[in-house]
């Protein structure tokens, strides 16, 4: 299912908008306690124009968004309980999760596509899995990516990929929490200089997002190639590292600065934690960059497939060999099969 909410326009009515208690909400994550963080936030804040944002209002903006989470919780509670009442619960695998918003951290609401914070990529992911499942009912603070999705639901449905794919079934952590799944995950954004997204380039044009539409700081921001710079982010347990094209590489120490305030690249970019997260993007990269196929190709016709054959197989055999290659043989393997057969 795909949900709007909880999205900007950040509104909700009530009961949800008075369930929540703003004297209960944390304190946002400030930028002037930051240091050399992506450019792209400071263009979207730049442009949005929330510099009179008072600490109130953004904990109004920040209710009102926990108050259209609420409500996405009580729509998917109405799912849970139809599906039970059609006597299909049991027989669900039910999975739950989104990106994650800013509202109000680091001055900035909604999103950026290629600033690689905890507070968008860090997001749960809720499973229920059929019944007759090993289950080990709780949290687990497993690394996991969303390709994990798709590997725990094909091995859920008993269904084979037809192509080779980097997700990892969830199955064995749904069993032992404890188990660990990933020594580290991945997140990748933004754009190289002379690409588009997301319309960015006609930004206040007439084919695009008009200077009075929401998203219009993030779209115009987003026509500065290095503040949109094509990014691809790593995070361990106790590191996070954000390389890009262009613009600016970001390191983190999650230990110490679990809030990501203070940038640490410039400082350590020849640090040899800096050079072990380098190599495990770069072997990542190159683990990742192709998706093959399992079914084979080829690449010629029934008829090119039988011209090949022809000098193989004696006349008698011919039906059953153009029977073959009409099902999808392998030519090649067929040919080894005729010079095998009839030598």
């Amino acid at each position: 299912m795909g949900l709007i909410a909880p999205h900007p326009p950040y509104q909700i009515e009530e009961p949800y908008y008075s369930a929540v208690d703003r004297a209960k909400l944390k304190a946002r994550i400030h930028p002037k306690n930051c240091t050399d963080k992506a450019d792209i936030e400071q263009a979207i804040r730049s442009r949005i124009g929330l510099d009179a944002y008072t600490e109130e209002d953004w904990q109004e903006l920040r209710a009102c968004y926990l108050g259209m989470v609420m409500k996405v919780d009580q729509q998917f509670e109405k799912m849970c309980d139809a599906l039970k009442e059609a006597g299909e619960y049991d027989n669900s695998a039910i999975f739950f999760s989104d990106h994650g918003d800013f509202t109000g951290d680091y001055g900035l609401p909604e999103k950026a596509q290629n600033s690689f914070e905890d507070c968008l990529c860090n997001v749960p992911l809720l499973i229920k899995p059929p019944k007759g499942y090993a289950l080990d009912p709780g949290i687990s603070d497993s690394l996991i990516e969303l390709v994990d999705f798709y590997a725990t639901a094909m091995d859920m449905a008993g269904v084979q990929p037809a192509h080779t794919h980097y997700g990892i079934s969830l199955k064995n952590v749904l069993a032992d929490r404890s188990v660990p799944v990933r020594d580290f995950v991945t997140c990748e954004g933004g754009r190289n200089p002379e690409e588009i997204h997301c319309d960015e380039f006609h930004a206040g044009g007439p084919n695009g997002t008009n200077p009075f539409h929401p998203y219009w700081p993030r779209h115009n921001a987003q026509t500065d190639p290095d503040a949109h710079a094509k990014g691809f982010m790593l995070r361990t347990d106790t590191w996070k590292l954000v390389s890009r094209v262009n613009g600016k590489d970001e390191l983190y120490d999650l230990v110490n600065d679990p809030c990501e305030c203070h940038n640490l690249y410039a400082d350590m970019a020849d640090s040899a934690i800096v050079r072990e997260l380098k190599q495990k993007q770069l072997l990542w990269l190159m683990q990742t960059c192709d998706i093959v196929p399992f079914r084979y190709d080829n690449r010629f016709s029934k008829e090119m497939m039988w011209a090949k054959l022809k000098p193989l197989v004696p006349a008698e055999y011919e039906e059953e060999y153009r029977q073959k290659i009409a099902e999808g043989a392998n030519l090649f393997a067929l040919m080894q099969e005729c010079r095998q057969r009839f030598s």
